[in-house]
């Protein structure tokens, strides 16, 4: 108990090699009381906060240090610390740069709350962000993030933002759910090599009212035949498309009717094998 007293004390003054030492004590108390001492700097209160080990009485008190707070540093590493408490992490997200945010969804072990709270800081910066910024956004950013650049429909951003290995098929179906899309993300997804062969990317593209014609009827023999019924029912699509929706449903019903036909013995065949 004396030695973790004498620590505690040494923590308070230390400089130099000593201080440096201390960053890696077990005690937290000792921690704590390296927070009180003068010497500490930006440099070394963020090596102290790179341990993963650190006990979490150590971060709670550096969130509470609004002095300590003012270096940006120092708030990327408390945010970014996994022990650290979920209001602290909160509070400190809209303080992040734009990068650090799009770094924060993609570390390991992150609560899902963070990780959206993170998006949706990411997405409210979006309409202020410089089209080179937007553009390294698209390449990189987390779903959400890349979701809202496509439904925003910059011609710049279109391919780049579709080749976003992170941009998932909920978020093209997201931005064609929309009746009203700026022009150019139809034909992008359209003519994408990996959107574009997406079964439900190609029935949202059939059902969407701003899609071309020569694109909807391409898809139609891909489709199957409970979707053509489903699309095809009154007020789903435009009357002059359900009009070929319903050409390719009885298209498909004559061939089976005519598969079936072929199928079938013929009466030469039943005299066949009566001999």
């Amino acid at each position: 108990m004396a030695e973790l007293d004498q620590d505690r004390e040494r923590a308070r003054t230390a400089s130099g090699a000593e201080l440096a030492a201390l960053l890696h004590h077990h005690a937290s108390d000792v921690l704590l009381a390296l927070l009180d001492n003068p010497a500490l700097d930006e440099t070394q209160l963020c090596l102290l906060l790179d341990r993963k080990d650190l006990p979490t009485a150590v971060l709670e008190e550096v969130g509470r240090r609004k002095p300590l707070l003012k270096n940006y540093r120092v708030k990327r590493a408390l945010a970014f610390h996994p022990r650290s408490s979920r209001l602290v992490s909160l509070r400190l997200l809209r303080d992040l740069y734009l990068m650090d945010l799009v770094q924060l969804t993609f570390l390991p072990g992150i609560s899902t709350e963070l990780k959206r709270n993170a998006e949706d800081q990411v997405i409210a910066r979006l309409p202020q962000l410089p089209l080179g910024q937007k553009i390294t956004l698209a390449r990189r950013g987390p779903a959400r993030a890349a979701g809202a650049l496509l439904a925003e429909g910059h011609a710049q951003i279109l391919s780049v933002v579709l080749d976003n290995a992170n941009l998932t098929e909920a978020q093209i179906l997201k931005v064609l759910s929309r009746e009203k899309l700026p022009e150019g993300i139809i034909k992008a997804i359209s003519q994408h090599r990996k959107w574009s062969c997406a079964y439900n990317v190609r029935l949202a593209l059939v059902r969407h009212p701003s899609s071309p014609l020569g694109t909807v009827l391409a898809y139609l023999p891909e489709l199957t035949e409970s979707d053509l019924r489903e699309l095809a029912a009154p007020g789903i699509v435009p009357e002059n498309l359900r009009n070929y929706l319903q050409a390719e449903i009885q298209r498909r019903t004559h061939a089976r009717k005519k598969s079936a036909l072929k199928q079938e013995p013929s009466a030469s065949d039943d005299v066949f094998e009566q001999d």
